[in-house]
């Protein structure tokens, strides 16, 4: 049986329509990343203050905030990308992402601690805030790409 080139055609760019929609539906939004960023510096000078009735506003402020944001999130998007439509590329910017990130706070935020520097947690936190506020939609747009350039076909 043949299928007309105009059908074929027709039926590839349904594909890769539905594709981009699931890979837009799965993307998390940039105001999270700021969002995130934000609560972590708040709760985290909360905690450093040492002020008990700032720690606990902050810790149930934190918790309320985090939870609501995450049910817009989730309420909004899927978050469940195909392991074949990420790929190893995709998973690898992930990881250095995180391990980017993580990395420079432990880093930063221990040397503050040992030169005595007051607040070192959050002044610690402030570039990984950065990163996450720039870095995290750059990397949701370097994923978009990737997921996007994958095949149609799976190997399954």
């Amino acid at each position: 049986m043949d299928i007309p080139p105009i059908d074929a055609e027709l039926a590839l760019a349904e594909m890769r329509a539905r594709r981009e929609q699931v890979v837009e539906t799965n993307l998390v939004p940039d105001w999270f990343w700021r969002a995130m960023g934000g609560m972590m510096l708040a709760f985290v000078a909360a905690v450093e203050s040492e002020i008990r009735w700032l720690i606990t506003v902050g810790t149930v402020v934190f918790t309320i905030v985090m939870a609501a944001m995450l049910f817009a999130l989730f309420r909004k998007t899927r978050l469940q990308v195909r392991q074949d439509l990420l790929g190893l590329r995709g998973f690898v910017a992930i990881v250095a992402f995180s391990v980017g990130l993580t990395a420079v706070g432990i880093g930063l935020g221990l040397t503050l601690d040992a030169l005595s520097v007051p607040f070192p947690g959050a002044l610690a936190l402030l570039p990984v805030c950065l990163g996450l506020a720039f870095g995290g939609p750059m990397l949701m747009a370097y994923l978009r790409k990737v997921m996007l350039s994958r095949p149609l076909a799976s190997s399954r």
